[in-house]
């Protein structure tokens, strides 16, 4: 009997890894990107529990499932701070007078 590759498993694969490069962009891709890996990963986990002797792949799901987790936690994290910095500077205005000031004490600012 021929071993097949369980389904998805180079998906979780490649959202794992997005999820990594995701949270640079705000945390927010990486979020999604780690929730869809954790969650097919979890699938694929049941797959292969029920007959492993038919399927390959799992080491690609495991590796996803785990840099899923690292993604969300870091783009979860990631959000979390610029909520705390947009409260500890008072939104987003504060915020770009806080940059512009910085900017101009720099000598790159020239209005």
């Amino acid at each position: 009997m021929e071993r097949e590759q369980l389904p998805n498993s180079t998906l979780v694969l490649i959202f794992g890894i997005l999820s990594i490069f995701g949270c640079c962009c705000y945390g927010v891709l990486g979020a999604i990107f780690g929730v869809m890996a954790i969650v097919m990963a979890k699938r694929a986990q049941q797959v292969y529990e029920t007959n492993p002797e038919l399927y390959t792949g799992y080491q690609n799901v495991k590796t996803g499932k785990i840099l899923g987790i690292i993604g969300l936690t870091v783009s979860v994290l990631y959000i979390v701070l610029i909520i705390v910095v947009l409260i500890i500077y008072g939104g987003i205005e504060g915020l770009q007078e806080m940059q512009e000031q910085i900017l101009r004490e720099s000598g790159a600012w020239e209005q």
